[in-house]
C-alpha cells in the first residue's frame, strides 16, 4: 500500500461484505483487522474477493494459541490431512515439508509437541520474523527487483536518445525501433500492474487513486511516442519527434520513488519493533537430582520449565526467581536506567538483561504470551487505530486525484491555446507541448505524503513511547494528550507506592480468635490494604481460619461468613464506625483506618501508612509548570489523603477523600462539563485499581499504572509499564512532538504540491519540470514525511 487511496480502496472493498464488521486498517503496516461472521462467509472467500477487486496480495495472520513452524520427514500435505495430536488447533501447509501448527500450550507443550506429538520425527523450522515485518521486507525486495529491471531497461533508451552517437540521423528509425521495444517491455511488465489496480479501484471501490494518474501520464507519453514513431517510419516525422525516454524514465523514477519510500517505511517500522527484544535461546534445567542443563530454542519452552539465566544474558521469557541473586537491566521495556535487584521470589521479564549473577527461574509465561508479546499486541492495536485528524487527511486525499485531473485538463487547454494563439505553433506541435505539460502535472502531484502524514508519525510514536515504558492503546490518546488541562490522580498505588504497612494495631478481641478469622477473610484479596494487614497478621504467627465465600465489595471492603456469623473488614464509613473513639484516634494520626467486625461488633482496628513515590513531587511540579491543574481523588480517609496532598502542594479545593467509584466518575465528568476557558477541557485520570475503572473510562485519557488490575488496564487509553509517575510526562511529551510533526507533514504536503504543480504547469516562465523527471515527485514529497516521523525516535523526550 502506497497512499491513502490504497487504504480507502481496501476499506471500501471489505466494508461491502456483510460478513465483515469492526474493520480497522493501517496504511503503514499494510494490514487490515476485522471481525468475521462465519455464517455469512469464510476467511478464504474474503481474501479471494479482496484480491480479485483490488489486485492486492493477501496473507492471513493467525493468532490462535501458540504457533510453531515445523519441518516433517514426509510430505507436509499428508500431515495436514492426517490426525493431529491433542491440543493442536490447526495445521497449515507452508511448503513441501513445512507446516505451521497452532496449538493450546496449556494442553500440550511446544517441546512435547515436537518430540512426542507426531508419529514421525519433527524438527523445529528456522525462526521466522514478525509477520508484519516479514511481509513488508518481502514487498521491499520485490519492489527493489522490479525497480532494478526498470533501470536496466531504461538506460539503453536514454543512451539512444541523449548520447552523441555517430550517424544518429541516418539510424533514427533503427534507434527508434530499439527504444520502442524497451519502452513497450517497461510499459507492459513494469507499468502494466498499475492498469488493473487503477481500473478495479474505480469500478469496484469508486476510488480515483494515484495509480490512475500514473496510468494516464505514462500511457499518454507512450502512446504519443508510438504514434510519432509511426509517422517517422512513414517518412513524415513530427516536429517534436518521439520521446520514448519520457515514458521509460517516468516509469523508472516512479518505481525508484516507491521503492525508496517503501524501504524507508519498512526501516521505520523495524526500528520500533518490540518483538525483536525476544531472546532466541534459553538454558533449560532438566528436573531431577542431576539438574542437567540444555541449551534450546526459546520457542520450545513450556509450562513447568525451569531455566537458567547466566551473566550478561537475556531473559528468554517471564518467570519467578527460585535461586540466585543478581541485578537485571529492564530499561529496554520499562525505561528505568538503573538495574533492578533480583533474588528468590522476584519476577523477571522477557527481554531484560541479567547482570553479573546467575539466576534460576521458574517459567510463568511462555515466549508467545509474555510481557514482550503483550506490549507488542497493545502497540499494534494503537497502530491500527486512527486519530480524528486522520479523517481530515482522508477527506483531502479523496478529493486530491479528481482535482489534479481537473487541473491537468485546464493546463492542457491553456497550453494548447497559448501554443496556437500566442506562440503561433502548428496545431500538432502545440498539442504535443500541451501534452508534455499535462503529463508533468499529472505525475508530479502526489497524495502519498498526505496519506502518510499521520500514520507514519503514529507508528513511530507508539514504538518510541513503548521503549520508554509507556503504551498508547489508541492513536486518539496520542492526538489529544498534549492538550491535557487537568490531571486527576488516585492516591494509593499511584501517587504513593501502594506498599502499605501497619503502623498501629488495636485488638478488642480478648480470646484472640478474631485474628484467625480476619486473616481467613482477607487472605485472598489483592487490595493493597488487605495485603498489608494480612502480611502483618502472618508476621505475628496467626493461622488463617476458613471463611465461607468472602466477597470483595468495591470501595467498601470484604464480607464473608463463619459459623453463621457475618464477618466484615473494610473502611470505617462502610462499617459506620466514624464516631468510634479508637477509629478517631487512628484517623487523627493521619493513618488509613481498616476495621474488622463480627456481627456488627468491632474487634480490631488497624492504622496504615504509605510513602510517596520517589518521583511524585518532581512530576507534580513539572505538570504545574505546564499550567496543568492537579487533582487528587481517593477512597482513603481524610487525614491520610491530606498528609499526601500537603507534601505535593495540591490545594484542598482540588482534593476529595472517601470517594466511591461513582464519586470519582462524577468528579471527572464535572471537570469535562465545566470549561475554565474557551478551550474544551482535556482530563487525564491516572489510577491503578478496579475502583478506578469507571473514572478511567470517563476521562478524556485514562492512564493505568501497571501494578494495578486487568479491569483498570482494559479501561485505560495509556498503560505505564514502569510504575513511576514520569510516564505521564513521557505521554504528554510524545504527544506534543508527534502533533508538531504531523503539522509539519501537512504543511510540507501542501507546499510541495502547490509549488510542484505550478512548476510542472509552466506557471514560472524560465523554470519547469520536464515530464520525464516528474516521476521524482513521489520521492521528493514522501521522504521528508518519513524522515520527520523517524526523527521522533531520536528526539529528546524530557521526563524530569
Amino acid at each position: 500500500m502506497t497512499c491513502t487511496g490504497c487504504e480507502t480502496k481496501l476499506s471500501r472493498t471489505l466494508a461491502i461484505l456483510p460478513s465483515v464488521s469492526r474493520l480497522k486498517t493501517s496504511l503503514v503496516l499494510s494490514r487490515a483487522e476485522f471481525e468475521l461472521d462465519s455464517s455469512l462467509g469464510s476467511v478464504t472467500e474474503v481474501i479471494k474477493h479482496l484480491e480479485k477487486t483490488t489486485e492486492f496480495k493477501c496473507e492471513q495472520i493467525t493468532n490462535r494459541g501458540s504457533t510453531l513452524d515445523l519441518i516433517c520427514t514426509g510430505d507436509a500435505t499428508n500431515l495436514v490431512k492426517g490426525d493431529w495430536p491433542q491440543g493442536v488447533i490447526e495445521v497449515k501447509y507452508l511448503g513441501k515439508r513445512t507446516v505451521r501448527v497452532d496449538f493450546d500450550p496449556k494442553v500440550v507443550g511446544s517441546r512435547d509437541l515436537v518430540q512426542k506429538g507426531w508419529s514421525n520425527p519433527m524438527e523445529l523450522a528456522p525462526p521466522s520474523a514478525d509477520h508484519s515485518l516479514k511481509s513488508g521486507a518481502k514487498h521491499v525486495r520485490n519492489m527493489g527487483l522490479i525497480t532494478l529491471i526498470s533501470i536496466l531497461l531504461t538506460i539503453p533508451v536514454l543512451v539512444l536518445a541523449w548520447a552523441p552517437l555517430p550517424n544518429k540521423k541516418q539510424n533514427e528509425v533503427t534507434f527508434g525501433a530499439i527504444s520502442l521495444a524497451f519502452a513497450t517491455v517497461i510499459q507492459i511488465f513494469i507499468a502494466g500492474p498499475f492498469y488493473p489496480k487503477a481500473l478495479k479501484a474505480l469500478v469496484f471501490s469508486r476510488v480515483i487513486e494515484m495509480d490512475l494518474l500514473i496510468v494516464l501520464s505514462t500511457s499518454a507519453a507512450y502512446v504519443f511516442s508510438v504514434v510519432a514513431f509511426g509517422y517517422l517510419v512513414r517518412d513524415q516525422p513530427l516536429a517534436t519527434g518521439e520521446f520514448f525516454e519520457t515514458s521509460t524514465l517516468l516509469v523508472t523514477l516512479i518505481m525508484v520513488g516507491r521503492f525508496v519510500a517503501a524501504a524507508a517505511r519498512q526501516k521505520a517500522v523495524e526500528s520500533i519493533s518490540i518483538r525483536s527484544l525476544q531472546s532466541s535461546s534459553a538454558t533449560l534445567i532438566s528436573p531431577g537430582d542431576g539438574a542437567i542443563e540444555q541449551n534450546i530454542d526459546s520457542r520450545l519452552l513450556q509450562y513447568g520449565d525451569v531455566f537458567k539465566v547466566g551473566p550478561e544474558s537475556c531473559v528468554p521469557t517471564d518467570g519467578t526467581v527460585i535461586t540466585g541473586a543478581s541485578e537485571v537491566d529492564e530499561s529496554m521495556l520499562t525505561g528505568e536506567s538503573n538495574p533492578v535487584e533480583k533474588s528468590e521470589g522476584s519476577s523477571v521479564i522477557a527481554g531484560s538483561v541479567n547482570g553479573s549473577g546467575v539466576l534460576t527461574v521458574r517459567l510463568t509465561r511462555i515466549p508467545g504470551d509474555n510481557t514482550i508479546s503483550t506490549i507488542a499486541n497493545m502497540v499494534d492495536e494503537a497502530k491500527l487505530s486512527k486519530p480524528k485528524i486522520q479523517e481530515l487527511a482522508d477527506r483531502i486525499a479523496t478529493f486530491f486525484v479528481p482535482i489534479i485531473i481537473s487541473i491537468t485538463v485546464i493546463v492542457f487547454c491553456i497550453w494548447l491555446a497559448i501554443g496556437i494563439a500566442v506562440q503561433k505553433k502548428p496545431a500538432s506541435e502545440a498539442t504535443v507541448q500541451a501534452i508534455t505539460y499535462a503529463i508533468s502535472v499529472l505525475i508530479v502531484s502526489c497524495p502519498c505524503a498526505i496519506g502518510l502524514a499521520v500514520p507514519m508519525v503514529i507508528v513511530v510514536a507508539t514504538g518510541v513511547a513503548a521503549e520508554k515504558g509507556v503504551i498508547f492503546k489508541s492513536a486518539n490518546a496520542i492526538e489529544i494528550a498534549w492538550k491535557t488541562s487537568h490531571v486527576v490522580f488516585d492516591k494509593t498505588g499511584t501517587l504513593t507506592q501502594g506498599k502499605l504497612r501497619v503502623a498501629r494495631s488495636e485488638y478488642l478481641d480478648t480470646e484472640n480468635d478474631g485474628k484467625s478469622l480476619l486473616l481467613g477473610l482477607i487472605a485472598d484479596s489483592k487490595h493493597p490494604i488487605a495485603v498489608a494487614v494480612a502480611k502483618h497478621l502472618e508476621d505475628e504467627g496467626v493461622a488463617a481460619e476458613v471463611v465461607h465465600e468472602p466477597k470483595n465489595l468495591v470501595g467498601r471492603g470484604i464480607e464473608g461468613t463463619s459459623a453463621g456469623r457475618t464477618l466484615r473488614a473494610g473502611n470505617s464509613r462502610w462499617l459506620d464506625l466514624g464516631d468510634d473513639p479508637l477509629v478517631k484516634s487512628i484517623l487523627a494520626q493521619e493513618h488509613t483506618a481498616f476495621c474488622f467486625t463480627i456481627d456488627g461488633e468491632i474487634l480490631a482496628v488497624f492504622g496504615l501508612e504509605d510513602s510517596l513515590r520517589s518521583d511524585a513531587i518532581s512530576t507534580i511540579a513539572q505538570l504545574k509548570a505546564k499550567d496543568i491543574t492537579i487533582h487528587v481523588l481517593s477512597g482513603d480517609d481524610d487525614g491520610a489523603v491530606s498528609a499526601v496532598t500537603t507534601q505535593l502542594g495540591i490545594p484542598a479545593a482540588n482534593v476529595r477523600s472517601r470517594c466511591t467509584p461513582a464519586d470519582k466518575q462524577k468528579y471527572v465528568k464535572e471537570l469535562l462539563d465545566n470549561p475554565t476557558s474557551s478551550k474544551k477541557p482535556v482530563v487525564m485520570f491516572c489510577g491503578d485499581g478496579t475502583n478506578d475503572a469507571v473514572a478511567l473510562a470517563q476521562a478524556s485519557i485514562g492512564v493505568h499504572m501497571n501494578e494495578g488490575t486487568h479491569v483498570a488496564k482494559s479501561a485505560a487509553d495509556i498503560v505505564l509499564m514502569r510504575p513511576t509517575l514520569a510516564g505521564v510526562l513521557v505521554a504528554i511529551a510524545v504527544s506534543q512532538k508527534s502533533i508538531h510533526r504531523i503539522g509539519f507533514n501537512f504543511g510540507w504536503s501542501f507546499v510541495y504540491n502547490v509549488f510542484a504543480i505550478l512548476l510542472a504547469a509552466g506557471a514560472f516562465v524560465h523554470a519547469r519540470i520536464p515530464p520525464e523527471y516528474a516521476g521524482l515527485g513521489e520521492l521528493v514529497s514522501v521522504l521528508p514525511v518519513i524522515a520527520v516521523g523517524v526523527t521522533l525516535k531520536v528526539a529528546t523526550i524530557k521526563t524530569g
